[in-house]
């Protein structure tokens, strides 16, 4: 009977131990997706470390599969769907594509709002918990972010003042934006980045809005003659992941997820958009580009021309229900003065 007992204990304990190694080996694989080019610095500086970073600090039990521009995951419409469905666990997308989505995180984008990625990536995340958490249903924000304040890049007609943006057609990010340039005279067209070159080259589009980031990235300096740095609006972008893929990983990994986003991940944005802005900045200045910067006293010119506008969008979102439109815009104000 003890010789059948103690067969029985050593059996047990060895059906233990073979379960915890196929646990402790136990790989999750994660899928992650964004709408840029492979090559983009997106990718390169700040997606695939991230995804490394996991991947080591976890042992290898993470492997993390990135799918870019021009893959099936790739599309920028698609990130937000993709991830909230769980058809990717992990997606980088752009707030204004498509409109309506996030139409509180979207505020960020209001036209000279904020100058800077820093600036405009603190404020978002400092805004996030308390204004556009619910924005976010369904998914764990690992970050929210914004570029450099963008300039207006023209081919074929230079952009000096208010008055010479009348009847070009821009591509524009953000319904936000759309209605900057709107008011401003021109044509806003909505459309992924990654159309923006072949459309300039057909003569579709007389011009775009941008960071220096972005004319680099998309080889824009080949289709483009003249550059307005007005430092005129920024654009946002998330980074997230399907909430119940998050909580259904082990308490540990979920644990190097949340130390390697966050604060910590927000903090790398403003330095790296300097970074990933000289290059275009380069490029520019190879080709003999002309590049005009606004002074400080005419964006206070622009910015004012542009009141009615602010007033009239926050106005259109307090009609569609979100009654604290105001004080977003206010608190965002607020800590943008704090970091320039």
């Amino acid at each position: 009977m003890n010789r059948l007992i103690t067969l029985v204990s050593a059996a047990a304990m060895s059906l233990s131990l073979t379960a915890g190694i196929a646990s402790a080996k136990e790989v999750f694989e994660l899928k992650l997706s964004h709408f840029l080019p492979s090559s983009h610095p997106t990718q390169k500086d700040f997606i695939e470390p991230w995804a490394q970073e996991l991947e080591k600090r976890t042992n290898g039990r993470v492997k993390v599969t990135i799918y870019s521009a021009g893959s099936a995951l790739g599309h920028v419409a698609k990130q937000y769907d993709q991830v909230r469905a769980g058809v990717v666990d992990i997606a980088h997308g752009l707030t204004g594509i498509p409109s309506g989505r996030l139409p509180k995180t979207l505020i960020m984008d209001m036209p000279f709002l904020a100058k800077t990625s820093d600036a405009a990536t603190r404020a978002l995340w400092q805004l996030y918990p308390e204004y556009l958490k619910d924005e976010y249903r369904g998914m764990k924000v690992l970050a929210l972010h914004a570029h450099n304040g963008g300039l207006i890049h023209t081919q074929g007609k230079q952009v000096k003042s208010m008055a010479d943006l009348a009847g070009l057609r821009l591509r524009a990010p953000s319904k936000a934006v759309s209605m900057m340039l709107k008011e401003l005279g021109s044509v806003p067209v909505g459309m992924p980045p990654t159309q923006v070159y072949e459309n300039l080259q057909k003569g579709v589009l007389d011009g775009t809005v941008f960071p220096y980031e972005a004319v680099y990235g998309f080889k824009l300096d080949e289709v483009l003659d003249y550059h307005l740095d007005a430092k005129a609006y920024t654009t946002s972008f998330y980074f997230v992941m399907n909430e119940k893929k998050y909580n259904a990983l082990p308490a540990d990994i979920r644990a190097v997820i949340d130390d390697i986003s966050g604060d910590r991940l927000v903090a790398k944005f403003g330095p790296w958009w300097n970074q990933w802005d000289k290059p275009g900045i380069e490029s520019i200045k190879k080709r003999g580009n002309t590049v005009v910067t606004l002074t400080e006293d005419q964006r206070q010119e622009w910015s004012k021309e542009l009141e009615p506008m602010i007033e009239g969008y926050l106005a259109a979102l307090e009609k569609k229900g979100i009654k604290n439109s105001q004080e977003i815009y206010a608190k965002a104000q607020q800590i943008v003065s704090q970091y320039e």
